[in-house]
This record gives C-alpha cells, structure tokens and sequence, in this order.
C-alpha cells in the first residue's frame, strides 16, 4: 500500500502571539465541537479515494491542538484509521503549550493515540515570554515537560525561539543549556521572523521595536549547532535537532517529497504531485465541508521549473541531503543540466557538498532560502 501523511489543523488558540502568522485565533471556544465534527466529515470523504493507502504518520499542529479535548483528538485518530489503515509503528505527534495542561491531560492524550509531543516552550526567561505574549512561565515549562515524561510519550520535543529583539547571546545559550538540562528527546530552534502582517511587524514599523541583528542571529544559529552536538543530538534538519532514534517521522514527509493530506483550515496537502490548500476561516471551511464534504479552495500541479524548485527546496532542509540519481529518476534529467551553474557557486563557496550525497554544510544553512532562490532563478531563466 502507498504511504501517506495526515495533518490536522486545529485553528484555536488562548491568545494569539504577536509574532505569530500562522492561521489561528483565539477566543472561538464556542465552535470547537462543531469544527470537531466537520474535521470527522473531511477525513470521512477523503478515505473514500485513499482507501489504498498506509498513513504512516498523524501531526496535529495549529493554534493549540493540545488545549482541545483528548477525546476530540481520539475520535479524529479513530476517524482516520477508518478512513485507511493506521501502520502499526505510526507516529501521532501534537504541539502543546506550557501551562495549559497537567498530568492528567496528557496521559488522556497519550490514550488517545498521541506518540510525540512537541511544547513550545520558546524561552526560560520571564521577560521574553512577555515579549512572545506566551502565558506560561518559566516554571511551568519544567512542570510540563516532567508531566510529559510520566505520560510515556515515545518522544517529547522542546521548541524555543532565538534571535530576539535586544536578545544577548549569553541569554540565548542560558535557554539551550535550561532546556538540555531537562534531556528532551528533540529540539526544534526557530529564528524569530518578522512576518508581515502581524502585530510585531507594525512594532517594527513604528520604531518601537528593533529587528533582530542578523550577524548575531547566525552566531547564535553556529553556537547552537556545536553545542548540540556536543550533547549528542544529531542535526537532521535546518531547524532540527534530535538525539538517535528521535527524529520527527511526518515532518520528514514534508523535506522527502512525500504524500500527505492536510485536514482542517487552511491546511495545505500534498497527494500524487499535486498541491492543494484548504479554506482559511474555520467558519467558512465548516460551512463548506457541510456543503462538499471537503473545503478545498486553491489546487495546483506544480510542473518544470517550479516542481524541480520546489523538490530541491524541500530536499535541501534535510541535512542527509539526496543522491544525484534521484533527481533524474524524478525529472529525467541531471542536476547539472538543471541548476549546474548555482550549484557550483555554492559548492564553491562552501555553503553545499556534492559528493558522495548533494547537502548543505552547516554554514549553508544559514544561506538555505538565498541558494533555493538563485536555483528557482536559474530554472526560471532558462525555460
């Protein structure tokens, strides 16, 4: 049977983080159960075409997904090993915050099915959780993670945010040190990003905060890499880091060009080399599952330069890289043939390797969006 991912998409959240662009919102309680529902009622009308299929891997993401109800999250689990056969080793991952859940609540979500579980912790620091407007503190990470651990997760994960506004790099090593004295299993780093649009971009705009300082952003990127290693933890992905035996198995779907369906608002799927992208608000994608069955509003198939734009990108956040072979086998063509020049200047400036596999070194993944960009450029030019 061929392999699929499933993501689920819970828009809700407490409050919605300044920083944050993702499609969530907060203060929609009341619809939840009736979101729940329509979510059953997407995954019950995509089984019908994909009964063929494995589902290797479950991630529920958002918002929160981990202040809903377990019993919401066991029935969309149940829903979807209805919909296609669930692999007996399949991985069920879900992002919680800090604070809002206890011990009992994580063992009723261990119960319902969830194997990894991902806090976003994002800082041990009192005053850059206020900057963040996460509403947790400190204390309540440790709480958590402990909490996590008598659940019996297969795996827990610490997300934390670096490059901060005014952040010191001794206050960045303090967060990495704190959460590897806690020994997760994972840690996702993630530079903070002024994404336009949100309310710490139109802080930005107005003077009342600086941007992060790039230079020092990357030395803190260089640091964390090294310390990491020091610890143990392999670094398999840009943003990734992991001790053996721990990697994230769905997200490796996304980096590998592999299939998976995105379920619930706004999420966006990927089944047989088409894209598709679901219905943002979660009143008009539960109107709209009511009506179709399914909220798709944009599908594409991304062909030439794009499709080998896209493969390249995602491959090249991968840290094991890919073999040459497998980029003829999917377009019938050498990668020299296809970005020869690009590749070459960043081999040449030490940003990637291409023997024995093509992969960015740890000094390229600073410079990932910049060399997928200039190879996008070159597909593009020539035609």
């Amino acid at each position: 049977m061929k392999p699929i991912a499933v993501y689920v998409h819970i828009p809700f959240c407490t409050v919605k983080c300044g920083y944050c662009d993702f499609n969530a919102y907060a203060g929609m309680d009341a619809i939840k159960p009736s979101y729940r529902d329509a979510v059953l009622a997407e995954i019950a009308a995509w089984g019908a075409s994909e009964h063929d299929r494995m589902v290797t891997s479950i991630a529920f993401g958002g918002g929160t997904p981990g202040e809903v109800p377990p019993t919401d999250i066991a029935a969309i689990v149940g829903a979807i090993r209805v919909a296609a056969p669930l692999a007996p080793d399949a991985e069920v991952s879900l992002e919680a915050n800090p604070g809002t859940a206890d011990r009992a609540h994580f063992a009723r979500l261990r119960a319902a099915g969830v194997t990894r579980l991902s806090l976003g912790a994002q800082s041990f620091d009192a005053a850059e959780l206020h900057f963040l407007d996460r509403i947790h503190s400190p204390q309540a990470i440790v709480a958590a993670f402990n909490a996590a651990r008598e659940a019996q997760f297969r795996s827990v994960s610490l997300d934390l945010i670096y490059g901060l506004p005014g952040q010191a790099r001794s206050a960045w090593q303090s967060n990495v040190e704190q959460g590897l004295s806690l020994s997760p299993d994972h840690l996702s780093l993630y530079a903070l990003t002024i994404e336009p649009g949100t309310p710490l971009a139109a802080r930005v705009d107005h003077g009342e905060v600086e941007s992060p300082d790039p230079d020092l952003v990357a030395d803190m990127y260089e640091w964390s890499a090294a310390r990491l290693a020091s610890a143990g933890f392999e670094h398999y992905e840009i943003s990734n880091w992991a001790r053996p035996g721990h990697r994230s198995c769905h997200n490796q779907v996304y980096w590998n060009d592999g299939d998976y369906l995105g379920i619930g608002a706004g999420a966006h799927g990927y089944v047989d080399g088409t894209r598709f992208e679901n219905v943002a608000h979660p009143r008009a994608y539960m109107d709209l599952v009511a009506k179709e069955g399914r909220a798709i509003a944009n599908t594409y198939r991304p062909e030439g330069a794009m499709a080998r734009s896209d493969w390249l990108t995602a491959r090249l956040r991968s840290l094991d890289g890919f073999e040459p072979g497998e980029f003829v086998s999917r377009f019938g063509e050498s990668l020299e043939s296809a970005v020869g020049r690009p590749l070459d200047a960043a081999v040449s400036a030490g940003l990637m390797e291409r023997v024995p596999r093509v992969r960015l070194t740890e000094r390229g993944c600073l410079l990932h969006g910049e060399i997928a960009a200039r190879m996008l450029a070159h597909l593009e030019r020539r035609g």
